[in-house]
């Protein structure tokens, strides 16, 4: 496959949606595999609250977001790029790029949604882990160290699922999900 750069000027949401468009493939793309080079940074930012803006502007266009949430990378320098075959570009992003905006209950597993579509069974592989900053804020990972936030109404929902259980001689309000057990916090 040959993909050429569609700009050798800064990048902008439109050079990489054009070089992203090229590809035309089914699933998440490749990013790991993609090396090219650094092409500086974007002026793009991920909210806290999980939207997306542009230039200070909120990127309105779901299919565009859905878009470059697939071609999200978080390298080992701690910084979030935008990847395709042919640029890497840097973005901002608050907290961490994805908001969990549901929960369901699938065959005794937990399915969480995404702000972007994603659906993440929590299991081993996508485990909940809680902050330790602040309130105990809980994320789930989605894939290749980009998580999610779980949203305050999807906690509560949780909360609402939860028993209470003696662990470490503290106890602590835990869900199951897949036959593990995952800690929302102690009990004060």
């Amino acid at each position: 496959m040959t993909v050429q750069l569609v700009s050798k000027d800064k990048p902008t949401p439109t050079s990489l949606t054009k070089n992203l468009q090229s590809l035309q493939q089914k699933g998440l793309p490749p990013v790991h595999d993609w090396n090219p080079g650094f092409c500086g940074e974007i002026d793009m930012r991920i909210c806290v609250d999980g939207h997306w803006e542009y230039m200070g502007s909120p990127i309105g266009r779901e299919s565009m977001v859905r878009l470059f949430s697939t071609v999200l990378r978080h390298d080992d320098d701690e910084h979030f790029y935008l990847v395709t075959p042919v640029e890497k570009v840097r973005i901002t992003v608050d907290d961490v790029p994805f908001v969990a905006v549901s929960v369901e209950t699938v065959d005794e597993h937990l399915v969480f949604t995404t702000n972007v579509g994603d659906k993440v069974v929590l299991n081993q592989e996508h485990p909940l882990r809680l902050s330790n900053a602040g309130e105990g804020v809980p994320y789930i990972l989605v894939r290749d160290r980009l998580e999610a936030r779980i949203h305050r109404n999807v906690y509560y929902e949780l909360v609402s699922m939860a028993k209470l259980q003696l662990v470490n001689g503290q106890e602590q309000l835990c869900i199951n999900s897949g036959g593990h057990d995952y800690s929302l916090g102690l009990v004060e």
